[in-house]
């Protein structure tokens, strides 16, 4: 298995460039039900399974089954004689934990509550990598960047990271961690498929710039690319998204990215999964990819996708099948910035 090693943004810190999420993990009470109920038994397989072929990176959350998520990783772990140091543990805090007023957010209260909880069914004494599960749009973002500073002070986290905020806020924060002399974000969790390219308008050029990790979540956009899905079978029986329909595509666009999924993974003689994986890795921004599996099975086809190397034609066909509509500002960059990329004659007079 080729499995890469990729630094977590600017930092010392290896992490393999695919990532076992355990978001199926629990007995899949409410939403989680929809996605996935992986006993502890189920659960050591997954994780030996994933340690077999080199993957040290293991993401969850604290609301993830309400906390068994992270219990059952814990003691997969324990389970399997697992040493702390061979693993990187990714967690995450603001979403609704309990029914009280401040049991959800990214407040000092919410955060220092959160993580000691997150330790205790982790079973560990450090979080590797602590991120902030959403924008939250009620506390200051001080709050919040101080709260996290004085949690890897107290060595109880080593490294903090955001999901799913926007580029502007990731930006601010990245200020005011300099100005105020706080740790700052070393990733960003994100969604990014071939059927959800959206960060690649202002998230990935940010993190680019400013050197952060890129962690993709849903990386087949809820199954959708998975190979079951096609234009005349759209609602497989026993499929994730035919009741929970998660992250919200443009479904046309979708069914043309699956056309041109399917030959080329027969080209491959391996699943859509694969290929739509493989060119998420292949990507330059890309960190480390997050899997969500609920069989061996599963799993392993999805791991393949290291060891699959699209060709160009292939990876053309697929970024002009999956490519973003124009939007403004892109448009207007690209095209008074042309005559300073290209000084020829040609290009000039298209905008004389």
């Amino acid at each position: 298995m080729a499995l890469r090693y990729n630094t977590l943004g600017n930092t010392g810190l290896l992490v393999s460039n695919l990532c076992l999420g355990t978001m199926t993990f629990g007995d899949g009470e409410g939403i989680y039900g929809t996605i996935g109920s992986v006993d502890q038994t189920g659960a050591d397989d997954l994780v030996m399974e994933a340690l077999r072929t080199g993957v040290n990176f293991f993401d969850t959350a604290d609301v993830y089954s309400f906390g068994q998520s992270e219990r059952v990783l814990g003691q997969a772990f324990k389970n399997l004689g697992i040493s702390r140091q061979d693993v990187v543990i990714a967690t995450k805090v603001f979403m609704r934990v309990g029914k009280g007023p401040n049991d959800v957010g990214a407040s000092r209260g919410h955060i220092m509550d959160g993580v000691e909880a997150s330790l205790r069914r982790l079973q560990t004494d450090y979080i590797d990598l602590y991120q902030i599960h959403a924008s939250d749009e009620v506390t200051p973002l001080e709050e919040t960047l101080s709260a996290l500073d004085a949690l890897v002070q107290q060595g109880k986290v080593r490294y903090i990271g955001c999901s799913n905020w926007p580029a502007w806020k990731i930006g601010r924060s990245l200020g005011v961690s300099e100005r105020k002399n706080l740790a700052r974000f070393d990733a960003v969790q994100a969604y990014y498929s071939l059927a959800g390219r959206d960060l690649e308008r202002e998230i990935v050029p940010l993190l680019q710039s400013e050197r952060l990790g890129l962690l993709v979540w849903s990386p087949l956009a809820g199954g959708l690319l998975s190979g079951k899905y096609t234009r005349s079978q759209k609602k497989p029986a026993e499929s994730r998204r035919s009741s929970f329909d998660f992250p919200i595509v443009h479904k046309e666009r979708a069914w043309n990215i699956i056309d041109v999924l399917g030959p080329i993974a027969e080209a491959h003689g391996c699943s859509s999964a694969r290929v739509a994986l493989a060119w998420l890795l292949a990507k330059p921004a890309v960190t480390s990819v997050i899997l969500g599996a609920k069989r061996i099975e599963q799993l392993r086809d999805n791991l393949a996708a290291a060891d699959l190397l699209l060709t160009p034609r292939e990876t053309v066909l697929l970024d002009e099948v999956s490519a973003l509509p124009p939007e403004y500002p892109g448009w207007m960059i690209e095209v008074q910035n042309a005559n300073r990329l290209d000084n020829s004659e040609q290009t000039w007079s298209k905008f004389r």
